[in-house]
Formats: structure tokens, sequence, C-alpha cells
């Protein structure tokens, strides 16, 4: 799952973490069976900021990843979230091992948070024309995992 499009996705993941249940609610078209389809955000400090721009394509890298990561603006001024961070959309194409990504991502210095929401849904609702499917959760470390941006 590739939450925090919107900016909130630490205090997302805070909450998702401390929730007995997550349950995520989307349309058909943000499903894919792959992650990788749309970008995925990340939770950076300003300060240091082209450093772990570097650190970040330089982990992806590692993993056979590639694409550009660029930092999110709102007009001529960079994106800040709620907790006065900057995001890099970082578009990689199809990620075939979120977990190792997820573990690069949150070894680098000036890393706050990544979108990848690992092992948090319990399901997922999806609706698309009228009818609503309900999706029980992947268990964790399984091959192919959906995304719901």
């Amino acid at each position: 799952l590739i939450k925090g499009g919107g900016g909130a996705l630490l205090r997302e993941k805070i909450v998702a973490a401390a929730s007995a249940r997550m349950i995520v609610i989307a349309d058909r078209s943000k499903m894919v069976e792959t992650l990788g389809r749309f970008p995925l955000p990340i939770e950076v400090n300003p300060f240091g900021l082209r450093a772990t721009e570097i650190a970040v394509a330089a982990a992806a890298g590692r993993l056979g990843l590639s694409g550009p990561v660029t930092l999110r603006m709102t007009g001529s001024q960079p994106f800040v979230t709620d907790g006065g961070h900057f995001i890099l959309d970082a578009s990689f194409g199809r990620i075939p091992d979120t977990r190792a990504l997820s573990n690069a991502l949150h070894a680098i210095p000036g890393v706050v948070e990544h979108g990848l929401f690992i092992g948090l849904a319990s399901a997922a609702i999806i609706a698309g024309d009228g009818v609503q499917t309900v999706h029980a959760a992947r268990k964790p470390g399984s091959s192919t995992e959906h995304d719901v941006a």
C-alpha cells in the first residue's frame, strides 16, 4: 500500500500503527498488482535536502530501481507537510521488494517517513461502478501487494 500523497503520511502512519485495524477505502482506479504505478512520497527534513535526495536515489539504485526523485512544489515553493517537512516524489516504476526499499529509506538520515504502508491495512474496500469489494489484507512478505494511493 502506498499512501501519503496528500502530505500527511507521517501522521497517517502514526495513526495506522496505533490503530487496532486500518481499513483502506478507494476506487478501482487506484488498484495495481505491483507497487510503483504512482510516485512514492518520501517525507524528508528540509535540512540537508540535496544530500538526502542523492542518498534516496543511490539506495534505490542499489535495489535495481531508477527514476526521477523530485521535490514536490506548490507554485514556486516546496510543498510543506503537516509536520513541517518536504516531500520527495520518487517515480521508480515497479517496486518488487517493498520491504527492502522501506528498510533502505529508513536507514537514510534526513528521511522522516515514506508512503509504503507495509502490513498495516487489515482490509480494503474498493468501489467501482456501484459495486464494492472487500479485500482481506495480504500477509506481510507476500510477493504481490496492492497499491492504493
